[in-house]
């Protein structure tokens, strides 16, 4: 299951207290928590399109985290935050996105 940052707060701490990477679709930010886990969280602005856009960004973002969850070593709190880029981007665009972040963070196993 995806654990998932919730309260504005922690995303704040991620933002100001962790490391960012960028690529062509995505930013990742990325910050310990301590946990035995990752917890996910995912921002896409208004500036990617209208509601409908942005919840297909947001879906392709959270299925590319979920079927390579396995690959994040854990403890991290991790936000990615989508481009204006990403919006008419195919499954696997975002994938590699995410996979090139994780890589560039040295958080895949």
């Amino acid at each position: 299951m995806l654990n998932s940052i919730k309260k504005n707060r922690d995303f704040v701490r991620v933002y100001q207290n962790g490391k960012s990477y960028a690529n062509k679709y995505l930013i990742m930010y990325v910050y310990g928590n301590n946990l035995e886990e990752n917890r996910f969280g995912i921002t896409v602005s208004k500036k990617v399109g209208n509601s409908v856009v942005r919840h297909r960004v947001t879906r392709l973002i959270r299925e590319s985290i979920r079927l390579n969850l396995d690959q994040f070593e854990k403890g991290f709190d991790i936000v990615i935050v989508a481009r204006s880029t990403a919006k008419n981007r195919k499954f696997f665009a975002i994938e590699s996105a995410l996979l090139h972040l994780g890589k560039l963070h040295h958080i895949l196993v």
